[in-house]
């Protein structure tokens, strides 16, 4: 049986006529009362009707972010991404609601049936996502941090992964580097077609192929062996990389540069090391690490103005892809003679 109003005062411990006057907007409600009704909502899975939610005529301020935690989901950089929302949603008197479950279509299903949030925000889009399934349907406003295998229709802002890739292949190459190295996340990421992981992946090849020189990848799991058979796969065979380019975890970039010490490799006199697309400082490795940046305040801030943008009315669906930048640290250098 659907859950009724009364159902939802019973659960929130108000009155049905605060339930009601927190949907139509007739009377002021405390901001702790509304939470706790919203809550109720969202628990019992509570349809208000068209009625009310036309009466109602008002925002709740609240975005819904979702942003699955799946098993090999690295928490600090999804975290930031989550944490630089909810900043940017403050600066318009916003809040957020976060959905954290694999199978994220039911939470969207409730809360945007519910009427609980005035849009949403995608964090952590796949090539193929079901969220993005489910929100061509829904009538609501939303933005998708990351760029999915078919944008038409979205708001979709991201960093460019594949400008960050040309950037640190030209730098190797224009060093005179010709063997390149792609030290890169794990085989899941990729399988399942996991966005950022994936762009940056094919363009770094495809820009290596550009100008003429090799690239290889290898793609280690979380582990000190892992990261050590990886290595070996770059620098072991009769051509070994002399630019390394590292988009994955700190604690993965940490044990490449130990592993690059134990061979007595110099950085950057044997071999130029490049981070891309980090969010962690480089300056705390031994050397520090030239590094382009991803920063999540830039497309999660754009995001949130792009979102309060279709508040306001339609806006076009796009893509937007901000520019990188890369910053010098000392770690790579041209080949010596």
């Amino acid at each position: 049986m659907a859950a009724t109003i009364i159902d939802v005062a019973r659960e929130a411990g108000v009155s049905i006529s605060t339930v009601s006057y927190a949907l139509s907007g007739k009377r002021p409600v405390s901001d702790r009362t509304r939470r706790r009704i919203e809550a109720a909502i969202l628990e019992l899975g509570y349809r208000p009707n068209a009625g009310a939610r036309a009466l109602a005529g008002r925002r709740t301020y609240v975005f819904a972010v979702t942003e699955p935690l799946r098993p090999d989901t690295y928490t600090p950089t999804h975290m930031a991404f989550v944490l630089a929302t909810a900043k940017a949603a403050r600066q318009y008197d916003y809040d957020v609601l976060l959905l954290t479950q694999e199978e994220a279509n039911g939470g969207l299903q409730r809360v945007t049936g519910s009427r609980i949030v005035d849009g949403v925000i995608v964090l952590d889009v796949l090539d193929h996502d079901e969220r993005i399934t489910l929100l061509r349907t829904l009538d609501i406003p939303a933005v998708v941090v990351g760029v999915p295998a078919d944008p038409a229709g979205l708001v979709c802002v991201d960093l460019d992964f594949a400008a960050v890739a040309q950037l640190a292949v030209d730098r190797l190459v224009d060093g005179g580097h010709r063997r390149l190295g792609l030290l890169g996340h794990p085989a899941a990421a990729y399988e399942r077609g996991q966005n950022f992981p994936v762009r940056f992946r094919e363009a770094f090849v495809s820009c290596a192929q550009s100008r003429g020189v090799s690239a290889q990848v290898a793609t280690p799991e979380r582990t000190i062996a892992d990261a050590r058979s990886a290595m070996a796969e770059l620098f072991d065979g009769p051509d070994p990389v002399t630019g390394l380019v590292m988009h994955c975890e700190d604690s993965i970039q940490m044990r490449a540069l130990d592993e690059l010490r134990a061979r007595g490799l110099d950085i950057p006199g044997d071999v130029s090391v490049i981070s891309a697309a980090s969010t962690f400082d480089t300056t705390t490795f031994t050397p520090a690490l030239d590094v382009i940046p991803l920063v999540p305040d830039q497309s999660c801030s754009r995001a949130v103005e792009l979102l309060v943008e279709q508040l306001e009315g339609p806006i076009e669906p796009r893509v937007e892809l901000l520019p990188p930048e890369y910053i010098e640290r000392g770690s790579a250098s041209a080949v010596l003679a």
